[in-house]
């Protein structure tokens, strides 16, 4: 699916998978992923010698690119079959969209940020994956012409769970979501259950501000 990675890469990708795997990753497909996916192509070229460090890089625009044991626990706890359809707030660098792509059948982006998308879509276009669908827009609305979606991943942190990602949510489908300050922020799972929507506290993390409608706002 992904185009071969850099081999002058290769030595410094293999050590963050065995990092990531001693703190607690053990997913095989996740880890499959990470392999196949180049994290030098998603980053600034000023930080590409960084790109396999597990710590979170600036990709412009006021934003960053997380670190990767972050989007590996995310994908771990999801536990991704291949046949999901899953919608992803926060386009961002691309590489998680790519990541989310090794692990199901259809990812839908969104990015609020138009010179990102396009630099994310022509990385992802270099990895050779085609089940990805970009979109310019407010994430906090989500993608309502697709739903509903089996999983969706917010990758920036919002004041409140965005009511209409909950109402995107197939029946058994999974939210993940940081919620707290524009600083710090609990990282949430909620899952639907007919018209109820369990919820369950997984970690503290720090994410960007989610700006949107059901977000914060540019102030």
């Amino acid at each position: 699916m992904a185009s071969p990675v850099t081999p002058q890469f290769t030595a410094a990708r293999r050590r963050l998978i065995d990092e990531l795997r001693d703190k607690g990753i053990k997913d095989m497909a996740v880890l499959r992923a990470l392999d196949l996916t180049p994290r030098h192509q998603f980053v600034p070229s000023g930080v590409r010698h960084r790109a396999y460090e597990d710590v979170p890089l600036p990709i412009g625009s006021g934003q960053t690119i997380s670190q990767p044991w972050v989007h590996a626990i995310y994908l771990q706890t999801l536990a991704l079959k291949g046949d999901e359809k899953v919608l992803e707030i926060g386009t961002g660098s691309g590489y998680q969209t790519v990541l989310l792509a090794h692990l199901c059948r259809h990812v839908y982006s969104i990015e609020r940020i138009r010179a990102l998308i396009e630099t994310a879509r022509d990385a992802i276009t270099e990895c050779g994956v085609r089940n990805v669908s970009l979109m310019v827009g407010d994430g906090t609305l989500g993608w309502p012409e697709n739903a509903p979606y089996d999983a969706i991943l917010v990758s920036a942190g919002s004041p409140e769970v965005p009511k209409p990602l909950l109402e995107q949510l197939a029946e058994g489908g999974r939210l993940m979501v940081p919620v707290g300050g524009r600083e710090d922020q609990r990282l949430m799972e909620i899952t639907r259950r007919g018209a109820q929507f369990e919820h369950r506290e997984l970690s503290a993390v720090r994410f960007v501000p989610l700006v949107g409608e059901h977000g914060w706002d540019t102030k």
